[in-house]
């Protein structure tokens, strides 16, 4: 199996569209995590009884955030995907985060994405065409699950896919950059 993390995220930026690859789905309390030095997806941890994963959860390849990992998404979609799974989404916005650990604070944002293959979700372009109480029940889930795992969390700021894009562009060349692109 190729290193996924190096898989092509076909990104379009005027569409605001690319691949991403799924660590844990929707509805799930393990949390899956690609380890790329096996090729494989392990374990990395599990919620606390009453807390899940409210969409699909995974990453886009060829991408490199401040954390030193691939950019995080968050998909709205009907239905949960499987581990592994490769989607073509439309990304629709980003909860700009701090995460703390140990004192040490890092930007740690989340991309919010919408499935293209999606009839429920088809007309949403933007995280404003998501009801305020979805936003806010996402936030609370990042929140509860960082301090589930001894981190803190809290959200700067809310914005569209302009920014999401602009994110994904730094993460495009941040990875170019350090190396990891490969060629």
């Amino acid at each position: 199996m190729p290193n996924l993390q190096k898989s092509p995220n076909h990104w379009d930026p005027k569409k605001h569209e690319c691949k991403i690859i799924i660590e844990t789905p929707k509805g799930c309390r393990n949390k899956f995590d690609y380890d790329p030095k096996y090729e494989l997806f392990g374990l990395g941890g599990l919620l606390p009884q009453g807390l899940a994963f409210p969409y699909d959860f995974g990453f886009i390849p060829c991408t490199l955030a401040e954390d030193g990992d691939p950019l995080d998404v968050m998909v709205l979609m009907e239905e949960p995907a499987h581990v592994g799974c490769l989607l073509d989404v439309r990304l629709i916005g980003v909860m700009q985060a701090d995460q703390t650990e140990d004192g040490k604070t890092i930007r740690n944002d989340r991309l919010l994405a919408a499935a293209i293959h999606s009839y429920t979700n088809e007309n949403i372009l933007s995280v404003a065409d998501i009801p305020k109480s979805v936003i806010d029940q996402l936030e609370e889930f990042f929140i509860s699950y960082n301090k589930s795992r001894g981190k803190k969390f809290k959200v700067t700021g809310l914005h569209g896919p302009k920014r999401a894009s602009a994110i994904m562009e730094a993460g495009i060349a941040q990875f170019k950059k350090k190396g990891k692109g490969g060629k």
